[in-house]
């Protein structure tokens, strides 16, 4: 059941408004595992977009 859990809140209170200089969703691992997976995804799509934007603008209507 949900009523006997441990209060988490203020461990992650601490670990959130700590002044460590580092982002906030640096400051788990799970922020970490998650966060490197979307700019490697976020970068592919944006050079794969400008790749196929150059492509149409030279005529070429396919990936290959």
């Amino acid at each position: 059941m949900a009523y006997n859990r441990v209060n988490r809140v203020p461990h992650f209170q601490r670990l959130f408004q700590a002044d460590d200089g580092r982002r906030i969703w640096m400051k788990t691992k799970l922020g970490r595992a998650m966060f490197y997976p979307y700019v490697g995804i976020l970068g592919f799509t944006f050079a794969a977009s400008v790749y196929g934007a150059t492509r149409m603008a030279f005529g070429h209507k396919t990936w290959i």
